[in-house]
């Protein structure tokens, strides 16, 4: 497949790329699963009552079971009662499954949604930041100039060599490096940047 990638000037050159990663089919269930377990993941789960066995206190049973007239009660902690255990409430945070995507979901998941990026022309490749940009003001106008002020962004050793640090203090921009990609991250930012080293770099993991 050829797409093209950007200079730094905006001149456009054409990219030979293998079809399997921009051309699949794209699977919007799958996307949705990922963003489910993604989400369910980053939920805080802080809230916590105390259960019938943590509840401090007498295990002894607070009358005899028969000849008082009254219903059956075993100790003081059964939720039925004051200060006694919460049936059925939160648990804290440990009780909680973290839900994990297995490699091949991982694999068919980055292809559908770098595929669905690909056909709303929201993804972009620019060739490898050979020249140091010091400033955040001036990284800030070659986004703003392709559209994409708002992207994740997967650079390669080299160009965050050279421009990681004037990516940092701007805002609905996340970077990071091929072996690091979050599938969330992809799906959050509108736009998806790759340069010519990261995107090969991808293909040969894939």
């Amino acid at each position: 497949m050829i797409l093209n990638k950007l200079s730094i000037d905006g001149k456009k050159n054409s990219l030979e790329l293998t079809d399997k990663i921009f051309t699949s089919k794209i699977n919007r269930k799958l996307i949705s699963e990922i963003l489910y377990k993604n989400i369910a993941n980053f939920k805080g789960r802080k809230a916590k009552t105390k259960q019938k066995n943590e509840i401090v206190g007498s295990t002894s049973k607070i009358y005899a079971q028969k000849g008082t007239g009254n219903a059956r009660h075993a100790s003081r902690k059964a939720p039925i009662f004051v200060g006694g255990g919460v049936a059925h409430g939160p648990k804290g945070q440990n009780s909680y499954k973290i839900r994990k995507l297995n490699k091949k979901e991982k694999k068919l998941g980055l292809a559908s949604i770098i595929s669905d990026k690909n056909n709303n022309k929201d993804l972009i490749i620019f060739e490898d930041f050979s020249k140091e940009i010091k400033k955040t003001k001036e990284m800030f106008a070659l986004l703003k100039k392709n559209n994409a002020t708002n992207s994740t962004i997967i650079l390669d050793k080299t160009s965050n060599e050279k421009v990681g640090r004037s990516l940092k203090n701007i805002p609905d921009i996340k970077v990071c490096d091929t072996a690091n990609i979050s599938l969330y991250d992809l799906i959050k930012y509108k736009k998806v940047i790759f340069t010519e080293t990261s995107i090969k770099e991808l293909e040969k993991r894939y």
